[in-house]
């Protein structure tokens, strides 16, 4: 557009000047008759080349050409103009003939009076097409303001903005197909997997023999790990899509670790390997944010490391730093090389992308790490020497709201040595003994730690049971010989079934790996707890079983035995699985087919004053779904004026707007499928309690 309005100042110029020039040799000034007409007229022609040259690099530039005077007569016209109205230059002087506008878009005005344009025509011949013009009022021959009105075509770059508008429209809405689709999908795929792990935790809570049990228990883990790589590949859709929605909420970072490297801890040490945490001193006890996805990024990371360790260990440090919250895991894992780093958070990568890689898997845990943590505000880096191990860190601007106490020198001078093989739990022991106010230091083996006790006093020794039976109960016994008041004997939650009392090998009381800093600091203070109490900072550590919960009795509780519930499942296999599971805790079950059914079942109920507990609802039915089943259950109270029943939605699409669509239509709590057995009991417990 610049060099089009330049142009067109230049013929303008040209042609004023042409008409002086050319007026001036017809109306010669007086002057001297020495005056050389040849030089005048070598003038005049070169002001006519000149125009030429002019008009040449305005018509180069500028496809269409028309001026106007105050009457909209065409005083200049030029041959594209011709062509878009079918008519010589020539023949428009002085008629009216304007171009055939289909649509026009908003001109813009600048400041020098010049106004900008696009338009689509209709030329003489051929079909439409899209010109860009500019408007400029210029001096006429006449003496009066004339309107010069300039343009080129810009067709392609229109209807190649148009094609790239629509493919993005179908790219969008391709999308929200893939999202529906993947909704879909994940119902249909986590239905039969409720009903496989759910039938095999119910098959492992009856009498198996050994062969039996190890059969089921493969058909329990392959179940667990197709739902794994499910959840990460519509985890993966969601972000992709937009579609995630992150919380903001007080949640307590110490303790989503504490239970990340707990749930984490059974397959470390199945494998061998230890687990640990490290937990800053003064880790605000609260911030604000999302806390789901706070542990998911760490049971990503933690997870990885555990998945690719073979010996060592992983740990796993929390802190605060610079108004961040940072997340380290560490591994003595194989490493990765620099090469593949920095594409480790693509999607479909891993640290080993042969064909022969030992390890399974989608490559995504990465890669919605990295989006999670970039939809937060922070960044993820990755540190890594091949043989040696690798460091993932995390940074999440998350806000304080409560800040953490002062930590108080509850060991002030006590000496305490850790005898351990141990890369990561052994240094965490000894820091936060520091913390405490404590002296501890860390050797890896019992002839170490013998030939340490014939020097200065210990107060406490703790042991690794890693060491082996023989070398640590001889240790407790020297460890006593040389005065020492304290032996603890760490165990992993395997070694705490078949180790025995822990007196009988000469130890005071044991620790469960990973040692939670309130287990440690409690079982140190144990002969001197009345004098030297301590705050509370978190419960005991504590392992799930992966058997179905026992109850009182033969197969029931007294407690849940007055609980009614009304189960509306449609698939058969869930119903039953549903059903034997409720029943073993005492409850009693009414089935309904579908939401119809249901709400048969619950006016009957009503009408017999014998109103259902609880209601456990599928949100997927044929006939009447289940968000609308709990509106018209909802509905029924009002109108009856009883007390609202609890209802729990079940079902398979367990993301975050699904479950909010729930409690918009009434539902009181969100149960996702695969069904967790484990939680049926305390739910259970919630209502008897409230009846």
């Amino acid at each position: 557009m610049v060099m089009l309005g330049f142009a067109l100042t230049l013929l303008i110029l040209a042609v004023g000047l042409g008409i002086r020039q050319i007026w001036l040799l017809k109306h010669p000034r007086p002057g001297p008759a020495t005056v050389d007409l040849e030089i005048l007229q070598d003038r005049v022609w070169r002001l006519s080349e000149s125009e030429e040259r002019y008009r040449t690099l305005v018509e180069a530039t500028t496809e269409v050409i028309v001026q106007r005077d105050a009457q909209e007569r065409i005083t200049f016209a030029n041959e594209g103009f011709g062509r878009l109205v079918g008519a010589e230059p020539l023949a428009l002087i002085g008629s009216t003939r304007t171009i055939d506008v289909l649509e026009e878009r908003e001109a813009r005005f600048n400041a020098d009076g010049s106004r900008r344009v696009e338009m689509r025509v209709q030329p003489a011949e051929g079909p439409p097409r899209w010109f860009s013009f500019i408007e400029m009022p210029v001096h006429g021959g006449d003496g009066h303001l004339h309107r010069l009105r300039a343009g080129y075509d810009i067709t392609e770059r229109v209807e190649a903005a148009r094609s790239l508008d629509e493919a993005l429209s179908r790219a969008e809405a391709a999308n929200v197909a893939k999202s529906r689709f993947l909704a879909t999908v994940s119902h249909e795929f986590r239905t039969p997997l409720n009903g496989i792990l759910g039938m095999a935790d119910l098959v492992l809570a009856t009498g198996l023999d050994l062969e039996q049990r190890t059969y089921v228990e493969a058909v329990r883990t392959s179940g667990k790990a197709l739902l794994t790589l499910i959840d990460g590949i519509l985890d993966f859709s969601r972000i992709e899509a937009g579609r995630l929605d992150l919380a903001s909420e007080p949640f307590d970072p110490a303790a989503i670790a504490e239970g990340v490297v707990e749930l984490l801890a059974p397959r470390a040490q199945g494998k061998g390997i230890e687990i640990a945490l490290d937990v800053q001193a003064d880790m605000p006890r609260t911030l604000r944010g999302d806390a789901d996805r706070v542990r998911q990024i760490l049971v990503n990371l933690a997870g990885n490391a555990v998945k690719f360790t073979a010996e060592g260990g992983v740990g796993v440090e929390i802190r605060q730093e610079a108004g961040d919250l940072v997340l380290a895991v560490s591994d003595t894992g194989p490493g990765i090389p620099e090469a593949r780093i920095p594409i480790l958070f693509e999607e479909f990568e891993q640290g080993d992308g042969s064909a022969s890689r030992q390890h399974e898997g989608t490559g995504l845990g990465l890669a919605i790490t990295r989006r999670l943590v970039t939809r937060m505000g922070g960044g993820i880096a990755a540190t890594s020497t091949v043989g040696r191990g690798t460091t993932f860190t995390v940074r999440l601007p998350l806000p304080v709201i409560e800040a953490a106490p002062a930590p108080l020198p509850i060991l002030p001078g006590r000496r305490i040595m850790i005898v351990a093989a141990s890369p990561f739990q052994a240094p965490y022991l000894v820091r936060a003994l520091g913390r405490a106010g404590g002296a501890a230091q860390s050797v890896a083996s019992a002839e170490e730690a013998r030939e340490a006790l014939s020097g200065s006093p210990f107060d406490a020794v703790i042991v690794d049971r890693a060491l082996g039976d023989d070398a640590i109960r001889d240790l407790a016994v020297a460890a006593k010989a040389a005065g020492v008041r304290c032996c603890l004997v760490l165990l992993s939650p395997f070694d705490r079934r078949g180790f025995g009392a822990p007196g009988a090998a000469g130890f005071d009381s044991y620790l469960v790996k990973p040692v939670r800093t309130r287990s440690l600091l409690d079982r140190l203070l144990e002969p001197i707890q009345a004098v030297l109490p301590i705050p509370d900072t978190g419960a005991a550590p504590s392992f799930p079983r992966a058997e179905f919960p026992q109850t009182d009795g033969p197969g029931q509780s007294s407690a849940v035995a007055r609980v009614h519930v009304l189960l509306a499942e449609d698939n058969p296999i869930n119903a039953l699985l549903a059903t034997k599971a409720l029943e073993r805790l005492g409850a009693v079950v009414v089935h309904a087919r579908d939401g119809v059914e249901a709400l048969d079942r619950h006016a009957e109920s009503i009408a017999a004053e014998r109103v259902f507990d609880l209601a456990l609802i599928d949100i997927r039915m044929p006939g009447l779904d289940g968000l609308e089943t709990a509106r018209r259950i909802r509905a029924a109270e009002a109108a009856s004026g009883l007390g609202p029943l609890h209802l729990v939605a079940l079902t398979a699409n367990a993301g975050r707007d699904d479950e909010e669509i729930a409690r918009q239509a009434g539902f009181d709590g969100f149960l996702a499928k695969p069904l967790d057995l484990r939680v049926l009991p305390s739910l259970l417990d919630r209502r008897a309690a409230a009846a």
